[in-house]
């Protein structure tokens, strides 16, 4: 190992190796600070041919140039308090990109990176709370793991955005559960076979001859590699047919939506059958003004249409106040949940124009039942 002692020292080996970078190459410089990693990656953008001045990230996170053979992508890490936070600013898709990642405190973005698949690099990424349990008190980066008597090194924690509770309805929601909770070792799936001693392949891809067959060829398939090619009977391979599934989620949605229906249809007829009484005690207690008004000429249709205009004018306000309310509530969910709300001007008119058709339905019964009353038995009733 040679020791750089001055700054030109530094640039000739960052140009040096710029030179010799291919696409998709990442460099992860550790170092505290004022070790020279600016100066090193001044020297990495002179050998790419980088012409623009190259100076630290440190406030902008990302620095990209590209007027050298190659894209620079330079990072500096060392105001980003979480890993959460490079998902944010997109630093995967730098990563398996065409350029050069140039990262410097590069501790909390090391996870799995494209040579650690191809090259079968037994590193482990682990949670919070594996980090907790493996490594209490110290920094699990650069710690190593046993798993199946094979050495893996952790070089990375990563933490849940959102912390949940689990609902737990079966028992397999409690295993699938109990593996999260204890926390959570990741390696490559390349090394799937180096730690579990098991060299059959994990998954397998079929391409069926048309979509009638997908279930047919999935079966097939998992009964053959079951009865030939496995050679741990405790695992079994199994054929997760995408079709079977969404038709699944569709049938449940189509069967939701037929509870929703039938509901919506019970609480018509309820508030209908509601609106049908308050009308007809609103006949009955208006009884002598219906009898004097047809005892001075007016005819049985103008009782029917005041009668039913009211009857449509009360569940329309129903029907309007109900509409106002649900507005209310969205935008009241939106801005505490922070999601986005959408009302459709045609679903409230159509809400409402139905709320006054059955005002009119159910009120026709008492409607009809004040133009028919006589007009002298109407005027005798107290």
């Amino acid at each position: 190992m040679n020791a750089l002692n001055d700054y030109e020292e530094t640039i000739a080996l960052g140009e040096k190796l710029g030179a010799s970078l291919q696409p998709g190459d990442i460099l992860l410089l550790e170092g505290d600070l004022g070790a020279g990693k600016t100066t090193l990656t001044q020297g990495l953008a002179k050998g790419l041919g980088v012409t623009e001045f190259v100076n630290s990230p440190t406030f902008v996170i990302i620095n990209e140039y590209f007027t050298g053979r190659l894209p620079l992508y330079h990072m500096d890490l060392y105001r980003v308090e979480e890993e959460a936070q490079l998902y944010d600013l997109g630093v995967e898709e730098y990563f398996y990109g065409n350029g050069v990642c140039v990262v410097e405190w590069p501790e909390i973005a090391r996870a799995f990176l494209p040579e650690d698949f191809s090259s079968r690099r037994k590193v482990a990424v682990i949670d919070t709370t594996a980090a907790q349990s493996l490594f209490p008190g110290q920094n699990p980066i650069g710690g190593v793991i046993e798993m199946q008597g094979e050495p893996f090194t952790v070089v990375g924690v990563v933490s849940q955005r959102v912390t949940s509770q689990p609902v737990i309805n079966s028992v397999e929601d409690y295993q699938m559960y109990a593996r999260t909770t204890s926390g959570t070792v990741m390696i490559p799936e390349s090394c799937w076979p180096i730690a579990f001693r098991y060299d059959e392949p994990m998954n397998v891809a079929v391409r069926a001859s048309s979509t009638n067959d997908m279930t047919k060829a999935g079966s097939g398939v998992a009964d053959y590699l079951n009865s030939q090619v496995v050679t741990n009977r405790q695992l079994t391979y199994q054929a997760q047919d995408l079709l079977k599934q969404a038709s699944e989620l569709q049938s449940l949605s189509e069967t939701t939506n037929r509870q929703l229906i039938w509901i919506a249809a019970i609480s018509l007829v309820v508030g209908g059958i509601g609106v049908m009484n308050i009308m007809l005690v609103s006949v009955t207690e208006r009884t002598r003004e219906i009898g004097l008004k047809i005892a001075i000429g007016a005819r049985k249709s103008r009782i029917l249409w005041q009668f039913l205009t009211e009857a449509a004018v009360l569940t329309s306000l129903g029907g309007l106040l109900g509409v106002l309310c649900g507005i209310g509530l969205a935008e009241m969910l939106s801005h505490v949940m922070g999601t986005a709300v959408a009302i459709s001007a045609p679903a409230c008119i159509v809400a409402v124009a139905f709320s006054m058709v059955i005002g009119i339905v159910f009120g026709l019964v008492p409607a009809v039942k004040a133009s028919r009353l006589n007009p002298i038995e109407a005027l005798r009733r107290e």
